[in-house]
């Protein structure tokens, strides 16, 4: 059984759902004002390694937690589920536009979309 990273296919796949994605998240105006001061290009490198990590495509993951990563979001500018939401909704739209099929975004979904993923981004 392959891993998700490679159904997704592998890193080009990877590359191009965080281009798509964040033109999404850019665009929209329920989380587009976390980004305002943000060097994209590394949030971009930090989402293609994350997502290689957590879809089976890297052993190891050397960043930050998600918990210490959305720390100061979460106090200074009162990132909430409805903005965790909004994301998840992006995503699954990128994936909806590349044609990936139902059942590889269900997984995507059951990964980022957890519980405890939700609790450590809005630090509960």
């Amino acid at each position: 059984m392959s891993i998700l990273y490679d159904k997704l296919g592998g890193a080009a796949g990877v590359e191009l759902t965080v281009e798509k994605f964040y033109e999404k998240v850019l665009a929209d105006e329920r989380v587009k004002h976390f980004f305002a001061h943000t060097d994209m290009q590394q949030q971009k490198q930090h989402q293609k390694d994350f997502m290689t990590y957590a879809f089976g495509g890297a052993q190891h993951w050397n960043g930050r937690t998600m918990r210490e990563s959305h720390k100061e979001l979460v106090a200074e500018m009162g990132l909430t589920d409805s903005h965790f939401d909004a994301i998840a909704e992006d995503l699954v739209a990128t994936l909806v536009e590349m044609e990936v099929p139902q059942t590889l975004i269900d997984e995507v979904v059951q990964i980022v979309g957890s519980v405890a993923h939700r609790n450590d981004v809005l630090n509960r």
